[in-house]
């Protein structure tokens, strides 16, 4: 009979819950002889696995991050005495989330509890001292973009590229033609998707210029229709303040589509989007993209300081150039967003280089299964008498 393998898993946030949900569910079907904790979600919990906590306080950001330090640290301490002195796992896995969770690989790795990590730290944008930190307390790192694969193999690193978890989970059956009756659209005009962030942060400073650019879109072109994008986590009252007033003012139709992010951006003739993951989304759905992000001053400088790249979108960073148009800061203006949306509707030659090069990126990702290859690597370090390979 085969010995029971006990996993930990660490995730900090709602995506870190889902990716680690994909594994565990991919590692079962490999291997029954396992047993999973973790700090997590919803998502994990549904898969069956019991969570030492929930993870819904740990992901906060600004002054809420500062006070919640303290809980923090107490989290960790609890975390380390827990599975150093009774579950005592075999591997623990960490999942993006790096300030915690590197301060945790410390911790652990005195006890000589094996660490491995997934979704790394972006090292390439900022903080670089990271990899020396990652190459001392990881054994083993599975990384979502191709570039990062060199990067910690330079250093030393036990690194390898196990592919985007995007690629196997967006979702991608959307008929545009049910997606434009569900919401009432006018199916002889172009849709621009509006994608203001889910922070409320990105919601102020951003969507009163993606408004904006919209109304100047419009002036120039009565053949486009305007979604907002509202993530599942912004209250209505949060949008429906800048929306309804904007709308109502500068008589614009601009509908909201809560919970169908995904379907506005691959029915989009154009998305206008606040800087993320989003900008590789729209790679993958071949959607033309223009990104924009505007934060308060002095996090913008501190950003300026600390940055290793000159590149915000993904796209770009893995292209190393400029595929998709940046605004940001000072650049984040409702004009210059209005022109390049424009001609990214209107402009035939313009819009097609730029659904090429997108489909570009979608092939430089490759066709792995991250979930797939993750899970792998983990069975057969259990299963292979604990060496790493």
């Amino acid at each position: 009979m085969n010995k029971i393998k006990k996993i930990f898993i660490i995730t900090g946030e709602h995506s870190g819950d889902i990716h680690a949900s994909f594994i565990v569910k991919e590692l079962r079907k490999i291997n029954h002889d396992v047993e999973i904790e973790a700090i997590g979600g919803k998502s994990l919990e549904q898969e069956g696995v019991k969570l030492f906590c929930d993870h819904s306080k740990m992901a906060v950001v600004g002054l809420d991050a500062i006070k919640s330090l303290f809980s923090h640290i107490m989290l960790g301490k609890r975390l380390v005495e827990y599975l150093k002195n009774e579950y005592k796992p075999d591997l623990v896995l960490l999942i993006d989330y790096g300030g915690f969770n590197l301060r945790i690989a410390k911790e652990l790795k005195k006890y000589g509890i094996e660490i491995f990590y997934y979704i790394s730290p972006q090292v390439w944008a900022s903080r670089k001292g990271r990899v020396d930190i990652i190459k001392k307390y990881i054994s083993k790192i599975m990384l979502i973009l191709p570039f990062e694969e060199n990067i910690y193999k330079e250093k030393g690193v036990n690194a390898e590229y196990v592919g985007h978890p995007l690629i196997s989970q967006l979702p991608f059956n959307f008929d545009k033609e049910d997606f434009i009756k569900k919401n009432n659209l006018d199916p002889d005009k172009k849709i621009v998707g509006i994608f203001p962030g889910s922070r409320k942060m990105e919601i102020n400073n951003l969507l009163p210029i993606f408004l904006k650019a919209a109304y100047k879109i419009n002036a120039h072109s009565r053949k486009v229709q305007f979604c907002v994008a509202q993530a599942p986590n912004l209250e209505d009252e949060l949008l429906n303040k800048h929306i309804a007033i904007f709308a109502i003012k500068n008589n614009l139709e601009i509908k909201t589509l809560k919970n169908q992010n995904h379907a506005l951006l691959a029915n989009s003739d154009v998305a206008i989007a606040a800087s993320g993951t989003i900008t590789l989304e729209a790679a993958l759905y071949n959607t033309p993209i223009i990104i924009s992000y505007k934060a308060p001053y002095i996090a913008y400088i501190v950003y300026l300081m600390i940055r290793y790249i000159k590149f915000a979108a993904l796209p770009n960073i893995i292209a190393n150039k400029e595929i998709i148009k940046e605004f940001i800061q000072h650049k984040a203006k409702p004009d210059l967003i209005a022109n390049e949306t424009l001609a990214l509707l209107h402009n035939k030659t313009k819009r097609e280089a730029m659904i090429e090069e997108l489909k570009q990126i979608r092939e430089q990702l490759g066709d792995k299964t991250a979930s797939k290859e993750v899970a792998q690597i983990i069975n057969d370090y259990l299963t292979k008498e604990n060496s790493i390979k």
